[in-house]
């Protein structure tokens, strides 16, 4: 039966450990260790006899003072330092990135109803930092120093790019993309105009599970189940949950941003069955509810 090394910074933080370890089988075959993605050569004994690797880590947050440091340098310099580690041990068969659908979609190129974005697409570094889209930009260099590091070290390598991740949580703090869905159903006067493509997390582990096991997974993989604009998930959301006390206008005036398509073909041949984004966001209200983020 196999055994799952997995990496926290710090092991002693039951915050950060103690909702994995209550999974099942979490007693025989999951084994914590402390890691820091920035201290090269930190992993070498971490993906020592290991077959696979996910590499999921990378700081999401839209606020930030330093881009350079809590953005960039985790995330480009963290994923070098694991696959630098890699390339170190035979025994690795294959590297899953988790990479984003923010080193995909924001290109320059405009949004619109009839735009179908694909696994050919790639932000653009120029464009992002010129709009101080730092959470995008540090996907973007993290995703494209991989590419370059895994050719020259001829490492078998995939990424997952997921759009918005929602769905049920297992820790007990809030993460960026579930924060989302916790503004429009916690009383807001308003909601936000944005559309996000919208994933489900357990498609997201599907697809990582996929895109180690499956022979003939390579390259890029997006993940977007469905593009709404918030507008129309405030819509939804009362047929789920009648008594919520929700916002009714945007934020500003402006034209709502337009929606776009993400293409499935790759990720439906790899096996994935994308999750109704009702059901996920039936999942991830009832999760903040149990935990008790929710004020009404």
């Amino acid at each position: 039966m196999a055994t799952l090394k997995a990496t926290v910074r710090d092991p002693n933080d039951p915050k950060k450990t103690e909702h994995s370890l209550a999974l099942d089988g979490a007693k025989e075959r999951l084994h914590l260790l402390k890691a820091d993605l920035l201290e090269e050569g930190f992993f070498d004994s971490v993906v020592d006899g290991c077959e696979g690797f996910f590499h999921t880590a990378s700081p999401f947050y839209y606020k930030v003072t330093d881009p350079q440091a809590e953005l960039i340098d985790p995330a480009v310099k963290g994923t070098l330092n694991v696959l630098r580690s890699c390339a170190k041990v035979q025994s690795i068969k294959r590297v899953v990135i988790t990479s984003s659908m923010a080193a995909v979609s924001f290109n320059g190129k405009p949004l619109a109803p009839d735009v179908v974005i694909d696994e050919s697409w790639f932000s653009n570094a120029a464009v992002c930092e010129k709009s101080k889209l730092w959470y995008m930009l540090s996907k973007t260099l993290a995703e494209e120093a991989a590419w370059k590091f895994a050719k020259e070290n001829a490492i078998d390598m995939v990424t997952i790019n997921p759009g918005l991740v929602i769905g049920p949580f297992l820790q007990p703090t809030l993460n960026t993309s579930v924060e989302a869905v916790l503004k429009l159903v916690n009383g807001a006067e308003r909601f936000p105009n944005i559309t996000y493509g919208w994933v489900d997390v357990r498609d997201v582990a599907n697809a990582h599970i996929l895109a180690f096991e499956s022979p003939s997974a390579t390259g890029r993989y997006c993940l977007v189940g469905r593009v709404m604009h918030c507008y129309e998930v405030v819509k939804i959301l009362p047929e789920l949950f009648p008594d919520l006390n929700l916002p009714e206008k945007s934020v500003d005036d402006n034209p709502f941003v337009p929606t776009y398509q993400v293409s499935k073909e790759r990720a439906e041949n790899l096996g994935l069955n994308f999750t109704p984004l009702e059901v996920s966001l039936k999942d991830t209200v009832e999760s903040l509810k149990e935990k008790k983020f929710l004020s009404v």
